[in-house]
């Protein structure tokens, strides 16, 4: 899976980016999102642009000078929005606090004042009052409590329906606030012509059952992107190794190749390489994985794992912000920015639903007069085809849905990337599996060395070792790991490094000698690759055909063989019989040697005609290519890239290469394949609430916009069934992320 190039937005100006994203200030509800939108898909120079309210994110795409923030930030702000640089996950736990307490706030006036309003209509309806002007008395008292519900428990609503309708997309907040004025309108008519039968409880029901839908639904947002926080470490100051001494400066200030400090305990703040000849790192704050591991000097070392050895030393590979996890942040931003096929649809639902509703409140009005119904009740019954429509939760049911299906994933290591992934996952006929670090642990171990009759076996490990230097394939780490337990000296980093994918590496050793001025260029790799190119390489021993072999040439010298053993997955068997089970296909795709791969498919139940071993980059494709669709395919190398971008859906497992995170859709961050199936199940689970959504409220609407067209609903009754339309919606949304705490597992 391949994706724009998308930058934060204070690097926008200096980049010629064609994407973009922003954070907004200001939105109260799904049609806020829309209006900005529709706005800024008519300037110059826009392709796209995409709106999440539930994240409060903007993703624009264009042309590099129209996507700048100065330019988009004139037209957001004449809407009444304002357009932000984007908001780290602390900040935007912030935010949703302080929408929360103002949510608060407002709905305390509204129960508090709403309370006597609805007690004096009461009284009103049942005839408790003995005599007609008691009944008008009580009939002023309800609008009089009622006034601070509708002036100032109601205000976001009007203010969202102004700013949409300037806009030019009024949502359902311009419904709502119709609804409200129209209640308010017909108490006025009534109370003017001497009746108490007044309609204030409906404009104080309307107002307040509102808020209480949204603050259950920033409820469910705050769930959703708490989450995400768990994405991006925090640390407030680094300590930087410099000519001038050490200084303790902000994340912002440290320029990747400078050198820090990491003490024991503390989180490491930026991504690196190790300086020092190894370290250990507890990965749980980022895998749950609470075995601590060892990297040696070269390896990369990710923010958010904490050092659990000796003070380590690093250098800085990338800015705050920019580091593997920001990143990855900034990715699932943008899959909620961006539309799937649901969220389309019901956003195009949403939109054709106002204008319908006031064209049939007019016209159930208009047939009531021309069918002799007395003027009151006509517009009684014009006002609760208007209320009845207003809250219409389909707009916002739909992105719900899709961060409570994302933070059940997060929560068990699972990180969706692309906003179809969560679409098609679901839907897999066919998955492909590496071998290597995918359906085996990866943690392999030296068990024999073979050398050239000059070299011996400590020098054979370090030249293997150096070779491997920043390798993040799990037979590089091995190797590097068992050169710094039997204490080898490694040598520095190569002068340069050339990747072949699926078969090795050459690598260009700095002179040792003095006198010595050319780089020696090495190459370690599969046999068959050095066989290739023209190294002499020995036959293997018969005790050895259950180990994957590795040769190392200089020039076309060889020099010597290293043989490791791996463990299958103890989580591989069962998922595989998971998923045969239903009917998927199950392929197992490797470029190690055929032997070892048919003997691994056997131990996990796999068919050997299923089995293919010896594979290169080119090959594994086309099996990818030819598998049933939608495919998945999970592989951790850099020759498993192209395989990953052939399939519909990629999948990495956790301390796969960086080109192999790239091509992926989705992401482990937890050790196992357990992810494999979660990422599954959650895609199935939010497909089915999108689905349950979509069709509970494009029924809710028929049906209630029809009954109360054709026939006298009480407007009280249709505030309720409103707010329990909604409640059902949002609610059946949140689970999804409510119950990721149960299976979180952390």
């Amino acid at each position: 899976m391949t994706s724009p190039t998308t930058l934060p937005a204070d690097l926008v100006d200096a980049s010629p980016v064609t994407e973009a994203l922003f954070s907004l200030e200001g939105m109260w509800c799904g049609g806020c999102a829309l209006a900005i939108e529709h706005r800024l898909s008519g300037l110059p120079g826009i392709s796209r642009v995409g709106v999440d309210y539930a994240s409060a994110t903007l993703l624009v795409e264009g042309e590099s000078g129209a996507i700048r923030r100065d330019v988009l930030s004139g037209p957001v702000s004449r809407l009444g929005y304002r357009l932000c640089l984007l908001e780290r996950a602390p900040d935007a736990e912030a935010r949703l606090d302080g929408e929360s307490h103002r949510l608060a706030s407002r709905l305390i006036v509204a129960a508090v004042f709403g309370m006597w309003t609805m007690l004096a209509s009461l009284l009103i309806y049942v005839g408790a009052m003995p005599e007609p002007r008691l009944e008008r008395i009580l009939a002023w008292v309800s609008g009089a409590f009622a006034l601070p519900v509708v002036v100032y428990a109601g205000r976001p609503f009007y203010l969202a329906a102004w700013r949409t309708t300037r806009a030019g997309w009024p949502g359902m907040d311009a419904l709502v606030s119709l609804g409200v004025f129209a209640a308010l309108g017909v108490s006025a008519w009534l109370l003017w012509r001497g009746e108490a039968e007044v309609y204030f409880d409906t404009a104080v029901m309307l107002i307040l059952l509102l808020l209480a839908g949204r603050w259950i639904e920033t409820l469910a947002r705050y769930r959703g992107l708490r989450a995400l926080r768990g994405l991006v470490p925090a640390a407030e100051r680094i300590q930087v190794l410099r000519e001038a001494g050490d200084a303790w400066v902000a994340p912002a200030e440290v320029e990747p190749g400078e050198h820090i400090r990491v003490a024991p305990g503390d989180m490491v703040p930026l991504d690196g390489e190790l300086l020092d000849v190894a370290a250990k790192l507890d990965l749980s704050p980022l895998t749950g994985e609470s075995r601590s591991q060892w990297v040696t000097c070269g390896d990369q070392v990710v923010a958010g794992s904490r050092n659990r050895g000796e003070a380590l030393s690093m250098v800085v590979t990338a800015r705050a912000g920019e580091c593997r996890m920001d990143r990855l942040y900034r990715e699932m931003q943008r899959a909620q920015a961006t539309k799937n096929r649901r969220r389309a649809l019901a956003e195009r639902f949403a939109a054709w639903l106002s204008p319908l509703a006031l064209t049939l409140s007019l016209v159930t009005l208009g047939a009531s007069f021309a069918f002799g119904v007395a003027i009151d009740e006509a517009m009684v019954r014009a006002l609760s085809v208007l209320v009845v429509a207003c809250p219409c939760a389909v707009g916002l049911a739909v992105p719900l849905a899709s961060l409570g299906g994302t933070a059940r994933a997060l929560e068990q290591g699972v990180v969706f990337r692309d906003p179809s992934a969560m679409e098609m996952a679901g839907n897999v006929r066919s998955v492909a599996f590496d071998k290597t670090g995918t359906l085996t642990l990866g943690e392999l171990a030296v068990t024999a060395i073979e050398t050239a009759p000059e070299l011996s076996r400590g020098e054979v490990l370090g030249l293997a070792a150096c070779l491997e230097w920043g390798s993040e394939h799990p037979v590089g780490r091995t190797i590097r790991r068992q050169a710094m337990e039997e204490g080898v000296p490694l040598e520095g980093a190569p002068w340069r490094i050339e990747e072949r994918q699926g078969r090795g590496r050459h690598a260009w050793l700095v002179p040792t000698d003095a006198d010595d001025k050319e780089h020696r260029r090495l190459s370690i790799g599969s046999p068959e690759w050095l066989a290739e190119l023209g190294v002499a390489v020995p036959s293997e021993a018969d005790d050895t055909s259950a180990c994957t072999r590795v040769d190392m040439a200089q020039g076309r010298r060889w020099l010597g063989t290293l043989w490791l053993t791996d463990t299958p997955d103890a989580s591989a068997a069962p998922l595989l019989a998971s998923l045969q089970r239903e009917g998927i296909v199950v392929a197992l795709i490797s470029g190690d040697r055929a032997p070892l791969v048919h003997r691994l498919g056997r131990d996990l139940g796999l068919d050997e005609n299923a089995c293919f071993g010896g594979r290169r980059p080119e090959q594994k494709l086309a099996l990818v290519s030819a598998l049933p669709h939608p495919s998945l395919y999970v592989g951790d190398g850099i020759n498993d890239a192209p395989a990953l971008a052939a399939a519909t859906l990629g999948i990495t497992p956790l301390g796969a290469s960086t080109q192999a995170r790239d091509a992926a859709a989705i992401q482990l961050l937890r050790p196992g394949l357990g992810g494999v199936r979660v990422a599954i199940d959650t895609a199935r689970a939010t497909q089915r609430v999108m689905t349950q959504n979509l069709t509970l409220s494009m029924l809710y609407n028929a049906l209630a916009l029809t009954l109360a067209v054709w026939m006298p609903i009480p407007p009280q009754a249709a505030v309720l069934a409103m707010f329990l339309s909604s409640v059902s919606v949002i609610g059946n949304a949140a689970r999804l992320g409510f119950a990721s705490s149960g299976q979180s597992g952390r």
